[in-house]
């Protein structure tokens, strides 16, 4: 039996199983900074305030001199942004502020509502910027939607990285940000979240191939939604089956299944969990089980903003010299280099 159950295109965002929302993949090319760290470059033609145009190779999404997304709230699940190259710079309504990127991973839970930012600061004033990531939306359990909100960072020293060697010497890069392989699990998420529960066997992996490389995908428990992107690439094979990329496949879990590289480098990005089986009631930026319970996340918003916001800007940003670190609510500080 083929373990695939269906392969389609992808577009923007992607389609993702419960227990995912969804899942948007930014790949930026951006120019040198200039002095407030937005791009050296005429922002004449874009939509200010609402640029998804990708004109020139990026987009300031709704930022209005520093790409990215400035001051707005959620409620009801969890953001899990997967920072592959450049940086993000996060603030929130409950004094959390952060700067990450190169490899890192931000999973913040927004339970019963949060106001946060995520800008991209261009930090480089003598050559391009490139940024590039994945925010994945996870939904939580009806009864964890009014957590605390909290966020956790998983640094890119502490995600395990594995790597493979067929044997024609091809390599595959494994890196696995949920979900353990081989007996190696990454840090934790959040403790409020689906993906804290073992019987949940959320997994979220990405996997690098050389050209032409062979790797086997491991088989995980029966009864789960498994969903693969291969989002980078030329042809490539999954169990057999020749596929053209940008494609998502939906595999059986408990099957393995080999992965065949084509001619140029590859990249995959898995998504798996036992769904939720829950109504999914989603407007904006919220997500509920209820219409009603969205109306009243609406009057809560009005009423309370998720806390008060305790920057002068809806979009702040760090100085251009600061290193990644994060500052916790609690105070909890985080410094890398």
């Amino acid at each position: 039996m083929s373990a695939i159950l269906s392969v389609r295109p992808l577009h923007f965002p992607w389609d993702t199983p419960d227990p995912f929302l969804f899942c948007v993949h930014h790949d930026d090319h951006y120019p040198a900074g200039d002095p407030e760290m937005g791009p050296q470059a005429s922002l004449t033609g874009r939509r200010i305030g609402s640029d998804f145009s990708g004109k020139d190779g990026w987009s300031m999404y709704h930022g209005s001199h520093v790409p990215g997304f400035p001051r707005h709230p959620h409620r009801g699940f969890e953001t899990v942004t997967v920072v592959r190259r450049g940086l993000i710079d996060h603030s929130d309504s409950l004094g959390g502020t952060a700067r990450y990127g190169h490899g890192d991973v931000q999973w913040m839970t927004a339970g019963k509502g949060i106001e946060h930012c995520e800008m991209f600061p261009l930090v480089r004033t003598d050559g391009d910027n490139p940024t590039e990531l994945f925010q994945i939306w996870l939904n939580l359990p009806r009864k964890d939607k009014f957590a605390e909100p909290a966020y956790t960072m998983l640094w890119h020293e502490q995600i395990p990285a594995h790597r493979f060697r067929d044997e024609d010497g091809r390599g595959t890069e494994l890196v696995t940000i949920a979900g353990a392989y081989g007996g190696e699990a990454p840090p934790p998420p959040p403790p409020e979240s689906w993906a804290s529960r073992a019987e949940a066997e959320v997994a979220i992996w990405t996997v690098k191939m050389e050209a032409g490389a062979r790797w086997t995908l491991p088989a995980a428990g029966p009864g789960l939604n498994r969903a693969l992107y291969a989002f980078l690439g030329g042809t490539v094979r999954v169990d057999g089956q020749e596929i053209s990329t940008p494609r998502r496949v939906m595999l059986r879990s408990d099957q393995s299944v080999e992965l065949l590289a084509g001619a140029v480098e590859t990249e995959f990005l898995l998504l798996q969990g036992r769904p939720l089986n829950e109504p999914v009631v989603q407007h904006g930026p919220f997500v509920m089980n209820t219409e009603a319970e969205v109306r009243q996340a609406y009057m809560d918003y009005q009423r309370t903003r998720f806390g008060q916001w305790p920057f002068r800007r809806d979009d702040p940003v760090h100085p251009r010299t600061q290193g990644r670190f994060a500052r916790h609510p609690d105070g909890r500080v985080e410094e890398r280099s």
